[in-house]
């Protein structure tokens, strides 16, 4: 997919939002917000959470209506806000993270659900048909307007929001997180759509924590700050750096956390793998993590990072090979005995397989553990859980009112850190990481890299899966590369001489052994 090209900015922005407030109590959730978009535009939104991305958004959409003394344009005309009927006639469409389709109706019903087409007071199923199929044409879709929307997969859903979107004839559509979900092909579909629609003059509002994706898409670049406009990069200017700066008010250097020893200065080893395999995606790895360091495994999507990583832990089960802790061979056959024996695992699927979503934080992080505060007869020690939680919501920075609100409620970052708390109360020996800041914003990433700086530097042997390559070189000492199920290279750096992102791509793709 290339790059985005810079537009020209002359004539009249599509958008204009003006000193946009917006007050809930005394709580202050915008502050004097000011964003410009033009037609024919990517512009992405980005910020915390919590920084007034999505309060900004509703106002925009009508869910909101502003405080006094802002204003919304659009063409140069001022329009009414705290209307979403007269915001979706005014051409703007808001495509949320959790879509809102109707599964058991066809995808023409789901596209104009709410003003279907009708004929003497009944619905008219030809003619909604015969109005959707032009539309899906012009996004390319493959499906047809009769197929029920709960047998396609949820690119193929996304694809029917912005189709839903186009029958308003939206000018401006936003899009809230909108590959959270996706896989790679997926994700390369929606680009093309995306691009297709700028190329028809369409306006897009993208929101990602994803800088990758920002930088492949935007043409500009607008930040928000605890609820106010910190300032707009042209697609010329756009750098980690800046963004991170702009976000988090801390410059890259402060970023990434790496105040434990280096590898060199690591202590021994702690976990040894040898052999491993399960004779389908794992091929004969092996590999040492030592205690304080972080040993970063890189590779590409499908290389067999994960799938190594539940081998260790005992969540698949190994056909070949052995795991060592702290040099005694260890009998595993599930996860319960890896934490048993010291070792910890943070599933990369934190909602699916880690989180009780509908439980409270403190059931979360004292699940694993509470038994063993059982007194004589297996009564719980509620005062010790109490105690326990506390402890880590204040080490760990979990931003909550109260223990006692489901953990489903928290951001993505704060439900991430709720859960390394669960696993820390193990008390282990290793803890393998896989994709830590998936799905969390730039400033909770940043705690995260603290968090997991300060384990190597209580001793603990931290293994880190990341797809994200700047995150890897930024937090680990060593980084091993898988390709195809095998552990094909290692890549070490020095204080003089930082990892190198070409010799992991190299690894990852074969290149390194085309030109040995």
């Amino acid at each position: 997919m290339s790059n985005a090209a810079q537009l020209p900015k002359a004539g009249t922005p599509v958008l204009e939002m003006r000193n946009i407030s917006k007050t809930f109590g005394s709580t202050r959730a915008l502050s004097n917000v000011s964003l410009t978009v033009h037609p024919g535009e990517v512009h992405a939104l980005m910020g915390e959470n919590g920084a007034g991305k999505s309060t900004l958004m509703k106002v925009l959409s009508g869910a909101y209506t502003a405080d006094a003394g802002g204003s919304i344009l659009i063409d140069g005309n001022h329009i009414v806000t705290g209307d979403p009927i007269k915001a979706k006639a005014n051409g703007i469409s808001v495509i949320y993270q959790e879509l809102s389709l109707a599964p058991n109706l066809t995808v023409a019903q789901n596209m104009f659900l709410g003003a279907e087409p009708s004929r003497y007071g009944v619905l008219d199923k030809a003619t909604t048909r015969e109005r959707a199929e032009p539309i899906l044409r012009r996004l390319g879709i493959e499906f047809g307007p009769s197929q029920l929307v709960a047998s396609l997969s949820l690119g193929e859903r996304q694809m029917v929001e912005i189709a839903r979107a186009l029958t308003t004839n939206a000018r401006i559509i936003v899009m809230d997180e909108p590959t959270t979900s996706l896989t790679s092909r997926e994700t390369d579909r929606l680009f093309e759509v995306i691009a297709g629609l700028k190329a028809q003059g369409i306006a897009i509002i993208y929101i990602s924590h994803r800088m990758e994706e920002i930088y492949q898409l935007a043409d500009r670049v607008s930040v928000l700050r605890d609820s106010a406009y910190v300032g707009t990069l042209e697609r010329s200017e756009l750098s980690a750096a800046k963004l991170v700066s702009m976000m988090v008010g801390r410059d890259l250097s402060s970023f990434y956390k790496k105040e434990h020893r280096s590898s060199e200065g690591a202590g021994k080893t702690v976990l040894s793998v040898r052999n491993l395999g399960d004779g389908r995606r794992v091929h004969d790895c092996s590999f040492e993590a030592r205690a304080g360091e972080v040993l970063g495994i890189a590779g590409l999507v499908g290389s067999g990072r994960t799938e190594l990583a539940r081998l260790v832990f005992g969540a698949d089960t190994k056909t070949s090979g052995s795991v060592t802790l702290d040099g005694s061979e260890l009998s595993v056959s599930g996860p319960w005995d890896a934490l048993d024996a010291g070792i910890a695992y943070l599933t990369e699927d934190r909602k699916g397989l880690g989180l009780f979503l509908d439980m409270t934080i403190s059931e979360n992080i004292n699940i694993g553990v509470i038994g063993k505060d059982a007194a004589g007869g297996g009564i719980l020690n509620f005062a010790a859980a109490k105690t326990r939680v506390e402890k880590a919501i204040s080490a760990l920075s979990i931003r909550t009112q109260s223990a006692s609100i489901n953990v489903g409620a928290l951001s993505g970052g704060n439900q991430q850190k709720a859960l390394i708390a669960r696993l820390l109360e193990t008390k282990p020996r290793a803890i393998i990481l896989d994709e830590p800041t998936r799905g969390v914003d730039v400033g909770a990433k940043s705690e995260i890299y603290r968090i997991i700086d300060e384990l190597a530097q209580t001793g603990i042997a931290i293994v880190v899966i990341s797809s994200d390559l700047p995150e890897i070189i930024g937090i680990a000492d060593r980084v091993l590369v898988m390709r195809e199920g095998r552990i094909v290279g290692e890549v070490t750096g020095s204080p003089d001489r930082p990892i190198g992102q070409e010799a992991i791509m190299a690894f990852s793709t074969g290149s390194s052994e085309q030109h040995a």
